[in-house]
């Protein structure tokens, strides 16, 4: 089974720079040993279960309100089961049409 999570976590109350809060839940996302990848607006997780995954956001969420008197989330989940390596695997089939030229 596949549970693939695209979430932000925002820190509220703390002025505009807020990287060094938001990294604190990208750090717990790391250090989890799940798959990941973090981009300029979402950080992606991927794991077996639906527990496993959100147990992570969760923490996240919890690392940035350690910080900040107010958080608002995002979530995105795709939950596919006999599915694994969606991280990575929809990027490389979107490249691979890319490369085919497909569609022009």
């Amino acid at each position: 089974m596949s549970v693939l999570v695209a979430f932000s976590v925002t820190p509220l109350g703390v002025g505009e720079d807020v990287g060094r809060i938001v990294a604190e839940g990208i750090r717990v996302v790391r250090a989890s040993g799940l798959p990941n990848q973090t981009d300029a607006m979402f950080t992606l997780v991927e794991g077996d279960t639906w527990d496993e995954v959100m147990g992570v956001v969760k923490q996240a969420v919890e690392a940035v309100a350690a910080l900040a008197p107010r958080v608002s989330t995002v979530v995105k989940v795709d939950y596919r089961p006999g599915v694994s390596g969606a991280l990575t695997g929809k990027v490389e089939a979107v490249e691979r049409y890319l490369s085919e030229g497909v569609g022009e």
